[in-house]
């Protein structure tokens, strides 16, 4: 399994079987490593509605016929343009043909501006799955809460992806302390340096990692990991 890091806090997965990205923002996007018609998908999964993680879904679901995943209200709002989607809500799991998917609690808001007016999009999520095994978090743009404890204690997570941005997410301080709640094995750094408001170090923040026995990678947009590289 490849999995490659967009910048801001797109990543694609690449399971071997299926393509899956997550919170696709690639035009407009200032260090996005991809443009939204070189990306082929199957699935794409939503955390929420802002335009920094919805921006190219619709236009990478059309080209790919691929499947639009997210909370229920998030699902309707695309299943109106004419798109198929699949609706969860928080605590919701199922198993979908590259595996099993539950959306988790979020702290932040959700909502895209139609002229001039925000849109409700419903509540905001995290992403976990369950890919053949591997194990794989993603916060979506949450502040720091306690309940990532029980995600944490409930399941073995092998790679967490974490914002750190601040300002709009928890910043690299509550991030720490959020990787030591979940205890994944591994944590890649996102949601940070897209834009001035969210500047921070991942390099700084992934040497704190290790006086929490936990590996981080400070993944530039367009580097890849791959699940070999970390059955560590």
């Amino acid at each position: 399994m490849k999995l490659t890091y967009l910048g801001h806090s797109s990543v694609l997965i690449d399971t071997g079987e299926f393509t899956l990205i997550i919170d696709p923002f690639l035009t407009g996007n200032p260090v996005a490593s991809a443009k939204a018609d070189e990306i082929k998908a199957d699935y794409v999964l939503l955390t929420h509605g802002h335009f920094d993680h919805i921006g190219d879904a619709e236009a990478i679901a059309r080209a790919n016929g691929a499947t639009i995943i997210g909370i229920v209200e998030l699902a309707d709002f695309f299943k109106n343009k004419g798109l198929t989607t699949a609706g969860l809500n928080l605590g919701g799991s199922f198993v979908f043909p590259f595996g099993k998917l539950t959306l988790t609690p979020a702290l932040h808001s959700s909502s895209v501006e139609i002229d001039g007016t925000n849109v409700y999009l419903g509540v905001a999520a995290g992403i976990l799955l369950d890919l053949g095994g591997f194990v794989l978090y993603h916060a979506g743009d949450t502040a720091l809460f306690s309940d990532l404890k029980l995600i944490g204690d409930r399941r073995q997570i092998d790679l967490a992806f974490l914002p750190i941005g601040d300002y709009f997410t928890m910043g690299p301080e509550d991030a720490l302390l959020a990787a030591e709640w979940l205890h994944p094995k591994h944590v890649v750094p996102i949601h940070y340096n897209t834009f001035g408001l969210v500047a921070q170090d991942g390099a700084k923040f992934v040497d704190q990692l290790k006086h929490k026995n936990i590996i981080g990678h400070a993944l530039k947009p367009g580097e890849s990991l791959d699940t070999p590289s970390l059955d560590q």
